[in-house]
């Protein structure tokens, strides 16, 4: 079952389908808020993941972030990680309101940047009772130090120049500079996820402030991940992801409880909506929650 929502944050109306297992159920059943990777919508692989947390008897809330998709907020398509930390926790207070929630028994689920962002804000949250990630991926990590580690401090400058710059424009009343989330530069796979049938969304992906750069630039998703602790932490990647090192690095700097799942085979966007790699994936996760969110 599925159910259009909307919630505040930070007073901007949020999107939000809410998933519900099709078979009635005895109380308030556990909840998982989910979000979606950076530059994708609600409809993508976090109502994948939705659905199929549904079916294993979870309610699971899945929701556009700030600025983008069918959620409030100009400019749009900004990616303000304090924000998206805060539309996690909006989703939260959300999921405490609804009748058929227990607000005790509810975790988080976050995959891509989502990863980053709801990590960041179950360090803080503690309504969290239980946190995962899949692919799970720090923006900012990503734009200071380019992916695996491999950009310089003056590429890194040369963005901040050209966020500030952006910034100076729109101060000046000549609009709101933009750039492709999906260019000729990334993997073909993550190319054919956004640009293709396989996961394309006429929302997804949306050109997106260039000054949203200063934002990520100074932005740490795991700085603090050791106050996750002692609620349990589960990181799910795939062997061959791209990304895969930044999920072993906030592993490593968590602490226990803490569990890196790898799923042999997967890349980052094959967790996304592979069928063979999101049911292992879901498997995991259902177990971990169960254990968790246990009445």
């Amino acid at each position: 079952m599925k159910i259009d929502v909307t919630f505040p944050s930070s007073n901007l109306s949020l999107a939000g389908i809410l998933f519900l297992p099709d078979a009635a159920t005895a109380g308030r059943l556990p909840a998982v808020v989910v979000g979606h990777p950076g530059g994708g919508v609600k409809e993508q692989t976090a109502s994948i993941y939705a659905e199929r947390l549904a079916r294993e008897g979870f309610a699971a809330l899945v929701f556009d972030a700030a600025y983008q998709g069918e959620s409030e907020g100009e400019p749009r398509g900004l990616e303000n990680p304090v924000q998206r930390a805060e539309d996690v926790k909006s989703a939260v207070s959300f999921l405490t309101t609804r009748d058929e929630i227990d607000a005790d028994r509810i975790g988080g689920l976050g995959i891509c940047a989502s990863g980053g962002y709801l990590s960041f804000a179950a360090q803080t949250d503690l309504r969290m009772k239980a946190v995962a990630t899949v692919s799970g991926t720090d923006l900012g990590t990503v734009m200071r130090d380019g992916l695996g580690h491999t950009q310089s401090p003056a590429a890194t400058r040369a963005l901040l120049e050209l966020s500030n710059a952006a910034r100076t424009a729109e101060a000046r009343g000549e609009g709101v500079a933009r750039q492709e989330w999906i260019t000729d530069a990334v993997d073909a796979e993550t190319f054919e996820y956004y640009r293709t049938p396989r996961g394309q969304h006429p929302r997804a992906v949306q050109p997106w402030p260039v000054r949203s750069l200063d934002m990520i630039v100074q932005y740490d998703s795991f700085a603090l991940i050791h106050l996750i602790a002692p609620r349990p932490l589960l990181m799910i990647i795939g062997s061959d992801a791209n990304t895969a090192y930044m999920s072993r690095e906030a592993i490593a700097r968590a602490v226990e409880p803490k569990e890196l799942f790898v799923i042999d085979g997967g890349t980052h966007i094959s967790l996304y909506d592979t069928d063979e790699h999101v049911t292992q994936a879901v498997t995991r996760l259902a177990a971990f929650y169960s254990r968790h969110l246990a009445a």
